[in-house]
């Protein structure tokens, strides 16, 4: 199991989830992070970018500006915007 899917696993079992690692493998594969039980290379590069690196690109996409003027917040998993 890829650390992408063992974390998309705990946070859905976290979530109260009984089938969490059943659905995380459909949510990846939805993605198209995952095709055959492996990572394809878009996945491999989401696992590469790290829990910090996936979440200001998820804050990047939705508010339109750049990856950089975020910041991360481990204990929320979120990224928000830097001030000044």
């Amino acid at each position: 199991m890829s650390k992408l899917e063992t974390r998309l696993t705990r946070q859905l079992a976290s979530q109260g989830n009984k089938n969490a690692k059943g659905m995380a493998i459909a949510i990846m594969t939805k993605r198209g992070d995952l095709k055959d039980g492996k990572l394809t290379a878009k996945g491999e590069a989401r696992q590469a970018l790290g829990n910090a690196g996936r979440a200001k690109d998820r804050a990047a996409k939705a508010s339109g500006r750049s990856v950089s003027d975020f910041k991360y917040n481990p204990k929320t998993n979120a990224a928000t915007l830097k001030k000044g």
